[in-house]
């Protein structure tokens, strides 16, 4: 049969890639910014390999700021793509949309992340910023243009300049059978610490802001070591606790329409797993039926140190905000 191993062979491992369309507005525009590397004569968006133990949301904006030496913030994911190498082997990539880092606006998320190595001009020797119809004729590849179509039609429908709202599931607790202290002080197992750990460079990637948690102990251990490597000042709320929401699932629902409805920062809200109908509800009643169709319906909506990532375009018309896309993430553990 055609493509069949032979004994003893095995399948190369897919190569995992990511990167970014930076974008812009200048003069009422759109521009967005491509690379040029010398080794290939090509003209491409700037993306790289995962390293080790990476996520894709952390190596497109490491690759990204390599490339094109300034460091940028993650917006709605894009279309990707999958091809064969030379070799051989099967390339998938991955894209967002993304915006430079500002200067202030985003001195929390850049705080929190790794140091970049500068522009290597042996691998990038150009950049340049493009109308999107000059860029599609630029790209040295025509899948390149998928992506690119993806986000002249978030912008001409106005919900490209987007910002993110993190729900996380703590990590891994121990077990209740297994704790003899209160339930408000159970805490995060080794791997639950590991979970949190994980999260520092997806949520830095995603430029978040403002950091909201119940305050039960594996919550608020679960965000910790974002809030400071960010430096953070977290706020705590008794609503989103597993007891106060029994009582009063309507104070969680307040709670998601005040975060949603904001229109500046970037947050995460860490809760327990009985909240999450409550939340996801809140955020399907504000996305079209093509999102709110991939939002969780089951329990237990995320498993632990899982976390999902919804996408927030400014108010309507209506006046209400729009949940414009959602990204399921579970960050790895090394």
């Amino acid at each position: 049969m055609t493509g069949a191993l032979r004994p003893g062979e095995t399948h190369a491992p897919v190569i995992d890639s990511a990167g970014g369309l930076v974008w812009r507005r200048r003069g009422g525009a759109l521009q967005v910014q491509l690379v040029h590397r010398p080794k290939y004569d090509d003209w491409s968006w700037p993306k790289g390999r995962l390293d080790g133990g990476e996520t894709s949301q952390a190596a497109a904006i490491r690759e990204v700021a390599e490339e094109t030496g300034k460091p940028i913030v993650l917006g709605r994911p894009l279309p990707g793509m999958q091809y064969l190498t030379p070799e051989g082997r099967v390339k998938r990539v991955r894209y967002w949309a993304a915006r430079r880092a500002r200067k202030g606006r985003d001195s929390y998320a850049l705080t929190a992340r790794a140091p970049v190595a500068p522009v290597n001009r042996r691998e990038i020797d150009r950049t340049e910023w493009l109308t999107a119809d000059a860029a599609a004729d630029r790209l040295t590849r025509s899948t390149d243009r998928r992506p690119l179509e993806a986000l002249v039609a978030a912008h001409e429908k106005g919900l490209l300049d987007t910002r993110t709202i993190v729900i996380a599931r703590h990590g891994l607790a121990y077990a209740r059978s297994a704790w003899h202290g209160s339930e408000r002080d159970r805490p995060l197992t080794p791997v639950g610490h590991a979970h949190a750990a994980a999260l520092v460079p997806v949520l830095a990637a995603y430029g978040v802001e403002q950091a909201i948690s119940s305050r039960w102990e594996r919550c608020a251990t679960t965000i910790d070591p974002y809030v400071r490597a960010a430096g953070l000042r977290p706020s705590f709320s008794e609503y989103l606790t597993e007891a106060q929401h029994e009582r009063s699932p309507s104070r969680v629902a307040a709670t998601m329409r005040d975060l949603l409805s904001e229109t500046a920062e970037s947050a995460v809200l860490c809760t327990h797993r009985p909240v999450m109908p409550t939340v996801m509800d809140a955020l399907a009643q504000h996305a079209p039926r093509e999102v709110a169709d991939v939002l969780p319906t089951r329990d237990p909506f995320l498993d632990p140190g899982q976390i999902l990532v919804a996408h927030v375009a400014p108010p309507g018309a209506d006046g209400e905000p729009r949940v414009v896309a959602v990204e399921h993430v579970a960050p790895p553990l090394h």
